[in-house]
């Protein structure tokens, strides 16, 4: 249990790391217009808020804190 806590925290925070740099995002398409058949739509690159970046690194580093200070 007390290297699955490790091996937690280091992947949650290095998603926190990767998406507060800007290295993961997602993209979603956004319809702009419709008229009768004919619709419009944009594609937009977007990426997770900064505060669950923020989040994500200190509820890793915790986790990893935790894993390394557990008693057995």
């Amino acid at each position: 249990m007390k290297i699955g806590l490790i091996i937690a925290g280091v992947i949650i925070a290095a998603l926190g790391i990767a998406s507060l740099t800007g290295k993961l995002s997602y993209k979603q398409n956004e319809e702009v217009a419709k008229i009768g058949n004919f619709s419009a739509t944009v594609q937009q690159e977007k990426s997770a808020p900064q505060w669950l970046s923020i989040a994500g690194i200190i509820i890793g580093g915790a986790l990893v804190l935790g894993g390394a200070l557990k008693k057995n």
